[in-house]
């Protein structure tokens, strides 16, 4: 189990980045509240295929905890019921979290596969926690990663469920995200603890110092967009899905600052680029960085000023999310590099 854990790691690390995949899937179509209630789908394990299976009908039964559409407002049966010729309310429960009452079934299915890639990676997850146990005896910090990783994973699902429960709350998608982007951090740190580390670098102070920048740069960066796309959102719960060319009219404060914002991304890890190349540092992640740059603004440029072309918003989102991956996992790489400097 010991010389199969750094692809257990590997494989932890992506079936995180399918779940943010899977996420910016779901906004881009707008499914968010594909699925009005958590973790079932309108009390469906499997989510209805058609809206003919959430209304109410004369002479139907309905399982206890099924919801349907009816007055366009969500109703929870009580029980298992048996429908008469008219509607009882006494048998149904109204559904109070939200008054989001509308059935699709492509935003539903789009929102059922983001929960299922979430579902996978806590399998995943089990296995890592399990593994890392054997190596608590020789070195604690692997099995406590693992833990703290999984444990944030739970929180996870349990933000899922209120993002749900509040129509989509800005703060709370924030918060979701970025403890998306901890949970990463966690599981490279873990990934550079037992990976081979064969490979050298020189070292460079204002490197290490731009290196910190970039990384919280965009930490920031990727919290301020998910409050943009809250506002994208609203815009298209207003105009309708098909009128995209609405979606940032009269934007935010916040949409400046995060089209504003990147120009110093770009400084910082154009800068990083460039002390890697004229002082030979050796850091092969630099590159991969600069490339992720470039798409990142590309994809915004795309979104602004070409109505957001299909896949560009899936794209923008996790690209940005692997670009923190690979600054995050730069940051600890150099700082091996320090410790050694100081030997």
């Amino acid at each position: 189990m010991k010389s199969k854990f750094p692809k257990i790691v590997q494989f932890s690390i992506v079936s995180v980045y399918l779940i943010f995949l899977a996420g910016s899937v779901v906004r881009m179509t707008g499914s968010g509240m594909g699925c009005p209630d958590w973790p079932k789908c309108f009390g469906y394990y499997i989510p209805p295929t058609s809206e003919e299976q959430i209304t109410w009908k004369p002479n139907t039964d309905f399982k206890k905890g099924m919801i349907i559409i009816k007055d366009e407002a969500l109703y929870v049966a009580d029980k298992d019921i048996q429908t008469a010729s008219e509607f009882k309310i006494e048998n149904w429960q109204k559904y109070v979290k939200h008054d989001y009452a509308k059935f699709n079934k492509y935003h539903s299915w789009t929102e059922y596969i983001n929960r299922l890639s979430s579902v996978l990676a806590g399998f995943v997850f089990l296995v890592l926690i399990y593994a890392s146990t054997k190596f608590w005896k020789e070195n604690k910090t692997i099995p406590l990663l693992a833990f703290g990783a999984f444990f944030l994973m739970m929180v996870e699902a349990v933000l899922g469920k209120m993002v749900v429960d509040t129509n989509l709350k800005p703060g709370m998608i924030t918060i979701h995200m970025v403890i998306g982007l901890i949970i990463i951090a966690l599981l490279l740190q873990l990934k550079f603890i037992v990976s081979d580390k064969k490979t050298k670098h020189n070292y460079n102070s204002v490197f290490n110092k731009l290196l910190i920048f970039s990384v919280i740069f965009s930490l920031i960066q990727i919290a301020m967009g998910t409050q943009v796309r809250q506002f994208i959102d609203e815009q298209v719960k207003e105009f309708g899905f098909e009128n995209k060319n609405f979606s940032l009219m009269n934007p935010s404060f916040k949409f400046y600052f995060h089209r504003s914002f990147t120009i110093a991304i770009v400084l910082v890890n154009f800068g990083l680029f460039y002390i890697n190349q004229i002082k030979n540092l050796g850091y092969k992640l630099v590159n991969w960085i600069v490339f992720l740059i470039f798409l990142e603004t590309i994809t915004g440029i795309l979104m602004y000023y070409a109505e957001f072309p299909l896949g560009t918003q899936a794209i923008h989102l996790l690209s940005g999310a692997i670009l923190f991956g690979l600054q995050f996992y730069l940051w600890i790489q150099s700082r091996k590099t320090v410790s050694i400097s100081k030997e």
